[in-house]
């Protein structure tokens, strides 16, 4: 039996609204993160300085037929802080990633990212029917390496010299995965630290 292809849908939760990636967000966005050189640091993409270079990036991630993108909007300000998105998405092997996310950095190491994965793991496990949520990670960014690993996903391994960064050098990539069997336990831890 396969698992569901997911479409844009809207989260909510207690701390944020995860609701389909749009243009309209581009204000909320780059005031939250443009330009901002660590918030862009690990992303696999030049550090976008203006508007219209965010722009071209959300153009880039909307035209990915293969990508479900959502906007992190804060419940408090009503404003998009960042944004996460599905991805290597394959409803027949009951697979997909949640990548490509980032949040302004005032909502680093806050209840944004829990909430978030929590929305997003219960929607690809409980809604879809997916059986494994995978995630992955530039071995050298250590801060997203322990956000991974404190949401309960299990690290995987390694693949050496997995892609080329802006700058030129070669990444290795981490990987990380939740399956289905472990979902009941990482909801409720989850659940506790939101």
């Amino acid at each position: 039996m396969s698992a569901r292809t997911p479409v844009p849908v809207t989260l909510t939760g207690r701390h944020i609204r995860l609701e389909p990636l749009t243009l309209s967000h581009l204000p909320d966005l780059f005031a939250a993160g443009g330009g901002d050189e660590e918030v862009w640091r690990w992303l696999g993409t030049p550090v976008p300085r203006t508007e219209e270079e965010l722009a071209a990036v959300v153009r880039e991630v909307l035209a990915d037929p293969g990508t479900v993108a959502f906007a992190v909007v804060s419940l408090e300000s009503g404003r998009a802080i960042g944004w996460t998105t599905y991805l290597d998405i394959a409803p027949g092997d009951e697979r997909l990633e949640i990548g490509w996310t980032w949040y302004g950095r005032a909502h680093w190491r806050t209840a944004v990212n829990t909430e978030a994965k929590l929305l997003l793991l219960g929607h690809a496990f409980d809604d879809l029917g997916m059986g494994r949520v995978q995630l992955k990670t530039d071995h050298l960014n250590e801060r997203s390496q322990a956000a991974i690993a404190r949401l309960g996903a299990r690290r995987e391994g390694v693949l050496r010299r997995h892609r080329q960064r802006p700058d030129g050098t070669w990444r290795d990539t981490v990987y990380f995965s939740v399956l289905a069997a472990e979902w009941p336990t990482v909801r409720e831890g989850l659940r506790a630290r939101r």
